[in-house]
């Protein structure tokens, strides 16, 4: 009984941690995870000396191996930004959705988006690498001698130029060593991805890596990193920077090195696969694969676009890296797909979802209104009761429970039907910063990029004033100076946090509060009707 005399304080602090945890949610993505990384050199070429390329240092055992990262050294030339020199692509590949060059060491030197949404701030067709990381496809030797002799020996390609964008393609890259032979066969289809087979005529321990994640749009807002799915279904993600020791993992479906929008992605769902994970200089975590004599597995290099993804394999779109609400995310990405199938507009989808999923939630914004009107009409005989037993806290919480009990009112059903509905919000808010599909997708006037920020900051300064404005209309018992403050300035921050937020992350924001504006203009006058015809 002690305790419940807090049960008011209590409904306060909880209405106002649902708020603050709202706004520190989104200062976390906003000011916590990283920047866009900076390009690391103006263009230039160093003179061709290769780093020594060291290869995992294995032991095998029968469940796993261990992996020694003194051994692992960075293999890439030091070069800069996205330019890759044409003298070192021995095989150009063309699909109808990507252009794909192979260099002399049998690498992925570059991925070039030829989609026509797919362009950069300059209007140049995306790029997904950087020209001085670690290339996918690269092939290390346990043997370090065979290793620096695989790192001086040029591929041999069957074929310059592939063309793939009506027919599936076959080619192959040999690679001739002193002491044994390597050949990748590609086969290669128009919507982009491939199947490797790679073999070598010796039983010599070697890895092939995924290569470092695109780095197109390695923002604050969402993951970027290497995502695995083992056989069990589970998933593990590796942040970037996070990698501070070698990891090994046997049973390995998938791994995906991804930024928000693209992922290089090595798949076989047939026969898994076994992975160790490298730190690079900055912690950042590298794959590489484990194989002997021959190893084959598919692969996929572009946008984490769901229907693409699934039409490859139904488990791909795991690919796709929504957070802790996963489980509520995808089937609400599925629902949003189906409105935009008969909608035909990524925009009004996103308005008539957010109306959808307001009516859905209605019956507990409904409950949490009727709570807080209730509290607010309480609010002077509370405040009288607290005053007359302030010297007695076991008599204070008797009566103000006798007071809720006497008029039906729950202390705590203000906030906590907020409370349910917040893994909802945080869902939509990972679909809708995670969803590629809204690239270049328009909206009206000024909105011709919904995965971009509003150029004029109309949606977030009305995101802002919506939000302003449903405070004023919902009632407010609170007591303590500093919570009102709190509270008042939550508007300012969350309009500040918007500005460089996505358009249609913006819009979904901006139409929910002027639902729940709306609703709460209904119980308003609900109520006071109700207080008139008592009078």
């Amino acid at each position: 009984m002690n305790n419940m005399n807090n049960n008011n304080g209590m409904q306060k602090r909880m209405l106002i941690m649902t708020l603050v945890v709202f706004a520190f949610f989104i200062a976390y993505e906003f000011l916590v995870l990283k920047p866009q990384q900076e390009q690391k050199a103006k263009q230039q070429e160093i003179a061709k000396q290769e780093k020594q390329n060291s290869a995992p240092n294995v032991i095998n055992t029968p469940n796993a191996s261990t992996v020694s990262e003194d051994n692992m050294t960075k293999s890439v030339s030091a070069l800069s930004s996205k330019a890759i020199g044409s003298s070192s692509i021995i095989t150009t590949i063309k699909t109808n959705r990507n252009i794909i060059e192979i260099d002399k060491l049998g690498r992925v030197a570059q991925v070039t988006l030829l989609e026509s949404k797919y362009k950069d701030e300059e209007g140049n067709q995306i790029k997904l690498f950087e020209a001085d990381q670690l290339r996918p496809l690269e092939v290390r030797f346990a043997n370090t001698d065979i290793n620096d002799e695989a790192f001086k020996i040029s591929y041999k390609a069957s074929s310059t130029n592939i063309d793939a964008t009506n027919t599936i393609q076959k080619f192959s890259l040999t690679q001739e060593l002193s002491t044994l032979t390597l050949t990748k066969n590609f086969t290669v289809y128009p919507n982009g991805h491939y199947d490797l087979n790679v073999t070598t005529n010796s039983k010599e321990q070697f890895f092939i890596t995924n290569g470092f994640r695109p780095n197109v749009l390695a923002d604050m807002y969402a993951d970027h990193g290497l995502y695995l799915k083992l056989n069990d279904g589970t998933m593990e993600l590796t942040s970037d920077e996070d990698l501070d020791k070698v990891k090994s993992y046997t049973g390995i479906r998938f791994v995906s090195n991804f930024d928000r929008y693209y992922a290089t992605v090595v798949y076989n769902f047939t026969n898994s696969l076994q992975v160790s994970l490298m730190p690079d200089d900055e912690n950042n975590p590298q794959a590489f694969i484990h194989a002997k004599e021959n190893i084959s597995f598919s692969g996929y290099m572009g946008p984490k676009n769901f229907n693409d993804l699934k039409a490859l394999h139904e488990e791909l779109t795991d690919v796709i890296e929504y957070g802790w609400f996963t489980f509520i995310a995808k089937p609400m990405f599925t629902f949003l797909q189906f409105i935009q199938s008969y909608v035909g507009n990524w925009g009004w989808t996103i308005v008539i979802l957010t109306i959808i999923i307001k009516l859905v939630l209605y019956p507990l914004s409904y409950k949490g209104m009727v709570s807080m009107q209730k509290l607010k009409d309480l609010a002077p005989k509370m405040k009288e009761i607290q005053q007359k037993y302030k010297d007695d806290k076991q008599k204070q919480s008797m009566h103000m429970m006798e007071l809720y009990k006497k008029h039906n009112a729950n202390p705590m059903g203000g906030c906590l039907p907020l409370i349910l509905q917040i893994p909802i919000f945080f869902a939509i808010y990972r679909v809708l910063l995670n969803a590629i599909e809204l690239k270049g997708a328009e909206w009206i006037f000024w909105i011709h990029d919904l995965a971009e920020m509003d150029p004029y900051f109309v949606l977030p300064i009305l995101m802002g004033a919506s939000m302003w404005l449903q405070q004023k209309i919902t009632p407010n018992t609170m007591q303590d100076e500093m919570q009102k403050k709190i509270f008042q300035m939550l508007p300012i921050i969350f309009t500040f946090f918007f500005l460089w937020f996505p358009a249609g992350l913006t819009l979904y924001w901006f139409v929910n509060n002027v639902f729940t504006i709306a609703q709460q203009y209904f119980i308003n006058q609900m109520f006071e009707k109700k207080r008139a015809a008592k009078k």
